[in-house]
């Protein structure tokens, strides 16, 4: 996972009733942007240190309007 600052991370709960949560990274730890991150949580404001699990998504900044990227693959030459 690699993010950078004002970047969105979304957390689905895994477990029945759990709550969905978001939040603002604010500061990165690496500069190459692997966690833990410092994150803005949106439903109190607090910061805390959060280290993702499999359930944490990054949703870049100015995304947030786009639809699914498409990745189209490059063609491999060989040389011969």
């Amino acid at each position: 996972m690699e993010a950078a600052v004002g970047d969105r991370i979304i957390v689905q709960g895994t477990r029945p009733g759990a709550a969905r949560r978001d939040g603002e990274i604010v500061t990165l730890h690496h500069p190459d942007g692997s966690p833990p991150y410092d994150v803005r949580w949106a439903e109190d404001g607090r910061v805390t240190e959060y280290f993702p699990g499999p359930d944490a998504r990054i949703q870049r900044f100015g995304q947030e309007h786009e639809g699914p990227r498409t990745v189209v693959p490059e063609p491999h030459l060989f040389a011969d």
